[in-house]
């Protein structure tokens, strides 16, 4: 496995454990974290003699508390368009079982990324949502039909 910036990944036997690692920045996904956890996920799902990933956050805070703002601050619709939108189709087609281990604050893509997992196993104190409504920001990886399959529609 090659080195990577923003995220940790190791192998337990048949288990591959991928942690988001920028726990000053709440595991924020910025387009570069995203991308390396992308690549990951697929050189994880060609290995036959892993047979499931987990991913979690670093620190005790958040597992991901959503899409990076600073970074999205001075971006153009046009530009988020253009952007990493594709990793979460290539996230979609891993077929190699997936548990999201959320620990703390799972927000926005976080959750999003929560529910492209096969399992999702939380914490005491996690807490899942999808605040981006409240910066005139659509869920953009798929939320809001995720969350009515996921919790129903009532509940969602």
């Amino acid at each position: 496995m090659s080195d990577y910036q923003h995220i940790l990944v190791e192998r337990n036997e048949q288990i591959g454990i991928v942690t988001l690692n920028r726990p000053k920045e709440l595991n924020a996904l910025n387009f570069s974290l995203v991308g390396e956890l992308v690549d990951v996920l697929e050189e994880l799902d060609r290995d036959q003699t892993i047979r499931c990933i987990v991913i979690t956050g670093a620190g005790e805070k958040a597992f991901a508390a959503g899409a990076d703002i600073k970074e999205m601050s001075d971006k153009s619709p046009i530009d988020m368009m253009l952007g990493r939108f594709e990793a979460w189709e290539r996230v979609r087609r891993i077929r190699t079982p997936m548990i999201a281990a959320v620990g703390g604050y799972a927000l926005g893509g976080g959750c999003e990324l929560a529910m492209h997992c096969d399992m999702i196993v939380a914490s005491e104190n996690a807490r899942f949502g999808q605040p981006e409504i409240l910066l005139g920001v659509i869920p953009g990886a798929g939320g809001t039909q995720r969350l009515g399959r996921t919790l129903g529609k009532y509940r969602a």
